[in-house]
């Protein structure tokens, strides 16, 4: 796997790499404008750190919330990127979209429903979840709070991809990326259908 830096992104899904499609791909019912899924993402998002934030709070007291720990979270936004890509086995391409507030990879190859959702939910736990529970069990980490709930709510996109995946894909299927969305399939042969 080789991680390849494209740049900013302009909005032109036609430019992202992309594979031909397999044989009856079924496209995932997402946004098909990126402009749409950040907006989809980003009130996600709110909503996920409101709530996070809350417990935060509610765990700490009011002095509970770190400046610290926000802007950690919002310095892992590369690395969350990179944790990503590890769950790749072939070449990745991460872009930058800040005026919709994403960055993101994108990987050409077909997945299980399984692979994809862990490659989805990797960074959000390394960033996000761990970090919140260990300030749930140790409330003196007021830091780590608030890094892992406003790291939560940036994985919001990738909880959407999970939802989709889990109730779109059914059992046995493959996914991969074609530009921007999703599609899933049915493998031809047995073998292909291992990680």
């Amino acid at each position: 796997m080789k991680i390849i830096y494209k740049g900013k992104f302009n909005g032109d899904m036609e430019l992202l790499p992309h594979r031909e499609h397999f044989p009856g791909a079924v496209k995932f019912r997402e946004p098909d404008s990126p402009k749409k899924m950040a907006l989809i993402g980003n009130t996600l998002s709110v909503v996920i750190m409101v709530i996070a934030l809350a417990g935060v709070l509610l765990r700490g007291g009011r002095g509970a919330f770190s400046v610290i720990g926000a802007v950690l979270a919002l310095a892992s936004m590369f690395p969350h990127e990179l944790l990503h890509a590890v769950c790749f086995k072939e070449d990745v391409f991460l872009y930058t979209y800040l005026s919709k507030g994403m960055m993101f990879v994108v990987g050409n190859e077909s997945m299980s429903k399984s692979r994809f959702i862990i490659m989805s939910l990797f960074p959000n736990i390394v960033f996000g979840v761990i970090p919140y529970i260990l300030f749930m069990v140790f409330p003196q980490l007021k830091i780590l709070g608030t890094m892992g709930a406003v790291a939560m709510g940036m994985g919001a996109g990738d909880y959407y991809n999970v939802y989709n995946a889990a109730v779109q894909m059914p059992k046995g299927a493959r996914t991969y990326l074609h530009k921007f969305n999703s599609y899933w399939y049915m493998p031809q042969n047995r073998g292909e259908n291992r990680d």
